[in-house]
């Protein structure tokens, strides 16, 4: 995903704001993308809960 600079700064803030991973985030944003133009999205939902539940990129 290209995020602007200002983009970026701005889901930083609201990330450490909020307490959330900005990684899983971006992360979770990504993968949304990938799957938006797919013909059938199938797996989405499982590859958004493998992100969440994984323990890499926790709380900054």
């Amino acid at each position: 995903m290209n995020l602007t600079t200002e983009d970026k700064r701005l889901l930083e803030e609201l990330c450490q704001q909020h307490k959330v991973s900005f990684d899983k985030v971006v992360k979770l944003l990504d993968t949304v993308r990938e799957y938006e133009f797919k013909e059938r999205r199938t797996g989405v939902y499982d590859a958004l809960r493998e992100i969440l539940s994984s323990k890499t990129g926790e709380t900054q």
